[in-house]
């Protein structure tokens, strides 16, 4: 909200001075010519183009210098008119510079919005699995890699954040998020907690399984990539598994195309235990 505040506090800063230079009568155009050479060099509204990634922004800001420099020109040729006409464009094209920041700082708010947003849910998840984990009576030991991982993801997200790069710090947070939901699971017994739900039908079950099995298979995406890159007996083990659960998954696809979602669900399950046999087979731990 502060940045929005400021932002239009620009807009307006920049739109008033269109506006001063809009006429100019005789003994002005030197006033009128200082104020735009501080609007273009000092202003709040400089300073932040002349700060920001946005190059499309900085062009327009240097197309507003290059036009006054125009105008000063035309002054020194005793033309005030044409002098008055380029200082009225050069403060017309710094104010579509200054909406371009303005655009940037909207879509910056969203962003922080959002990663907030996910950093929440992500505490959530492992409020619950502590939780859970201490109602289980389980040591620090005795729990799975992914708890770790996800606080490992969040920590880095932060450092992200911090560091101005809040898409790459989300991007983190949604990987610690599909971790924590995995961990979750496994903690509280796989699949005895799907036995435990109430689904309205085999369908609504079926789906369910679909979820849970794209869940296991992104984090195998985000957990392993850096543990089998240089390993090559593990990526062999690991595609291994990921090529029976690929298997696994088209045949219940067909099943489930063909109605029979209860067998469907049973090959579901089957594919996301091989998703987990790779996890496992790399060396990270997962209970259940």
């Amino acid at each position: 909200m502060m940045l929005y505040k400021l932002n239009m506090k620009l807009l307006t800063t920049a739109f008033l001075a269109v506006l001063s230079v809009t006429i100019v009568h005789a003994g002005q155009l030197g006033s009128r010519m200082q104020s735009v050479e501080k609007l273009l060099q000092t202003s709040s509204a400089a300073q932040q183009i002349k700060g920001s990634d946005n190059h499309a922004a900085k062009d327009k800001h240097s197309q507003a210098v290059n036009l006054y420099q125009q105008a000063r020109q035309a002054d020194s040729s005793g033309n005030e008119q044409q002098a008055a006409d380029l200082l009225k464009q050069a403060t017309m094209t710094m104010f579509e510079a200054t909406r371009m920041i303005e655009k940037d700082a909207s879509f910056l708010a969203k962003d922080l919005r959002d990663f907030e947003s996910r950093k929440q849910s992500v505490q959530a998840l492992c409020t619950a699995y502590e939780n859970i984990a201490k109602e289980k009576g389980m040591t620090s030991k005795e729990e799975d890699e992914l708890h770790a991982f996800v606080h490992q993801r969040v920590d880095r997200a932060v450092a992200l954040k911090d560091d101005n790069r809040v898409k790459e710090g989300r991007k983190m947070l949604d990987e610690a998020y599909v971790a924590a939901k995995v961990a979750i699971e496994h903690i509280r017994g796989g699949e005895t907690l799907v036995r435990s739900l109430n689904f309205a039908n085999s369908e609504e079950e079926y789906h369910y399984e679909i979820d849970r099995n794209d869940t296991h298979r992104m984090l195998v995406d985000v957990l392993l990539k850096e543990k089998i890159e240089q390993n090559n007996s593990a990526r062999a083990m690991v595609d291994k598994f990921l090529g029976k659960a690929d298997e696994l998954r088209k045949q219940a696809d067909s099943q489930a195309s063909d109605g029979e979602y209860e067998n469907a669900v049973t090959t579901l399950e089957q594919s996301t235990k091989e998703i987990v046999r790779a996890i496992r087979s790399a060396g990270i731990y997962i209970p259940g």
